[in-house]
């Protein structure tokens, strides 16, 4: 197969940071996805209807001029979200989920849940309304080794409040570990979980092995080439529990390349293309669409995208190796491969 077309793809997990660096990378998405759902960390986060709106309106006012794309919102849950803020916000279409960060788990957490009893009210709220909860994974205990916390957060954290709160809809996001995998198929028609491009192609040891490789770290971080393997499997084997969420994650390379750099993988440009090198290596691209464009907005209970996409295999295609920003420049995911499909 040389050719292919596609129902657009979303991203359904995806950080477009804001100012200089929003304005930079934005057109890398739009370039070929209808609709994201946006990630709420910034400094100060997106936590009331109000802080969503105002960002809304500054992904909107920077997208490239006849661009159909839609930013799909988020709220970031912290202790302190109010119900009655949250509930007029979904009931208005301003979002479609709410983002748990364990405070401290990743970039921008501090502001996360430390004592999930209070917020109790919230999720039981969102059962309620059917909005969704959207998960970073991983526990902050520092007793617990790094390649162990998103298996420690499904026993102590995920289950107890899927137990506590029937009906909540949750989706597990960039999911790393075959344990993760087996709870989401295990876990019924109410969990879901994303996977990231990057996730299908590394483990770690290409952070590791023969010197660290700052441009591959992420959270959560890389794990063995078993867990890689299940990913590719959840992602290619039909299930519509799985669906792309590339977690495209900007940083400059100053804030990447030094004592303690920062989490995250840069996917965006070449995200689609990778993908579709991971399908067309496991015979499944038959499958290649349920996983970028159907699953993800059966699950949000949206239709998928009317316009279509092609992609085309022919010579190894180029990407961009960095893109420059107000910021500094920001290296674009390797994904160490090369890269025969393209969006035409």
């Amino acid at each position: 197969m040389t050719q292919i077309t596609l129902r657009r793809p979303d991203d359904w997990h995806l950080h477009l940071r804001d100012g200089a660096m929003m304005r930079a990378v934005l057109p890398e998405t739009t370039r070929h996805f209808g609709r994201a759902i946006v990630m709420p960390n910034l400094v100060p986060p997106v936590v009331t209807g109000a802080d969503a709106a105002a960002y809304r309106d500054r992904i909107l006012a920077a997208k490239p001029r006849g661009s159909k794309f839609r930013p799909l919102m988020t709220l970031y849950l912290t202790e302190e979200t109010q119900v009655r803020d949250l509930r007029a916000a979904a009931e208005i279409g301003l979002i479609a989920a709410v983002k748990l960060y364990p405070a401290g788990a990743t970039t921008n957490s501090a502001s996360g849940v430390r004592d999930f009893s209070k917020v109790r009210r919230v999720l039981d709220n969102m059962a309620q309304i059917g909005l969704p909860l959207l998960v970073h994974g991983e526990v902050t205990d520092p007793e617990i080794d790094i390649f162990d916390r998103e298996a420690a957060f499904i026993d102590r954290v995920l289950d107890p409040i899927r137990r506590e709160t029937p009906g909540l809809r949750v989706v597990m996001e960039h999911v790393t570990t075959s344990e993760a995998v087996g709870y989401v198929r295990d876990g019924g028609p109410d969990l879901a979980a994303t996977i990231t491009a990057h996730h299908l192609v590394i483990n770690r040891n290409h952070i590791l092995a023969g010197g660290i490789r700052p441009h591959y770290y992420c959270l959560p971080v890389a794990k063995r080439e078993s867990h890689r393997r299940a990913l590719v499997g959840a992602a290619t084997g039909g299930d519509a529990s799985f669906f792309l969420g590339t977690d495209s994650a900007p940083h400059t390379d100053a804030a990447k390349l030094q004592a303690c750099g920062c989490a995250g993988c840069f996917t965006a440009p070449n995200a689609i293309a990778t993908v579709a090198e991971v399908f067309d290596a496991e015979g499944a691209l038959d499958r290649l669409e349920a996983f970028m464009s159907l699953n993800g907005p059966a699950f949000y209970r949206m239709a998928p995208n009317e316009d279509t996409i092609t992609l085309t295999r022919g010579d190894p295609a180029p990407w961009p190796r960095e893109i420059a920003t107000g910021d500094g420049p920001v290296t674009v995911f390797d994904p160490g491969m090369p890269l025969h499909w393209r969006v035409a």
